[in-house]
């Protein structure tokens, strides 16, 4: 597992005691559904991790950065506050 992937899971792990895979997270970062179900990972990925490692995260993985993006948008209105990849691709 490289640096950045276990970075990204101590950080989103940790917040939650949850044990998600990179894989797991990797398509909770994805899915629109994460935030209808507001899924505390996703959301802990989006707002606890630093914005480099994000991206750094989303191209390792091969996740889609609008999809990304698109989903941290609807985190960042649920928040109410900005999150940085809701102003990405």
């Amino acid at each position: 597992m490289s640096i950045v992937a276990v970075k990204i899971l101590s950080t989103v792990n940790a917040a939650y005691g949850t044990t998600l895979s990179a894989e797991q997270l990797a398509s909770k970062i994805s899915d629109p559904a994460s935030a209808v179900s507001f899924d505390r990972s996703a959301f802990s990925f989006f707002s606890e991790a630093d914005e480099s490692l994000q991206i750094s995260f989303l191209d390792e993985m091969h996740v889609d950065p609008t999809a990304a993006s698109d989903l941290g948008r609807k985190f960042s209105v649920l928040a109410g506050y900005p999150l940085p990849l809701a102003r990405a691709a």
